[in-house]
């Protein structure tokens, strides 16, 4: 039985993971957001801190998501994030895109060489 690798994330989709992630549970604490995202991905994704906390600064800076200190449930203090209403706008409108995108790509598999005649 092959052993499957863990990728990375697909450019351009991390944001829309963390956006989604953050709409579905309410405030989150990073590792907690990337732990979430790991098990949605069923462990396919690995996410390390150097690729999620610039982009939730990267998200913070743009108003889409906001933080707070919080205590975690290890009892330790811990930064929380959670959802702007600019970014579950940010959310449905890149989650809108990508379901246009797959849909096209999902085109592409279904055709055959006749269909192109």
């Amino acid at each position: 039985m092959a052993v499957k690798e863990k990728s990375d994330v697909m450019q351009g989709t991390l944001a829309l993971m963390v956006l989604k992630t953050l709409d579905a549970l309410g405030p989150q604490h990073g590792w907690g957001v990337a732990r979430r995202i790991e098990q949605i991905s069923g462990d396919l994704l690995a996410l390390n801190q150097g690729t999620l906390y610039p982009l939730l600064l990267k998200l913070e800076h743009e108003g889409s998501i906001a933080s707070g200190w919080g205590t975690s449930e290890k009892n330790r203090r811990a930064r929380f994030y959670r959802l702007t209403a600019a970014g579950r706008k940010q959310l449905q409108a890149e989650a809108r895109d990508w379901e246009q995108t797959a849909a096209i790509i999902a085109r592409f598999f279904k055709v055959k060489a006749e269909d192109l005649g």
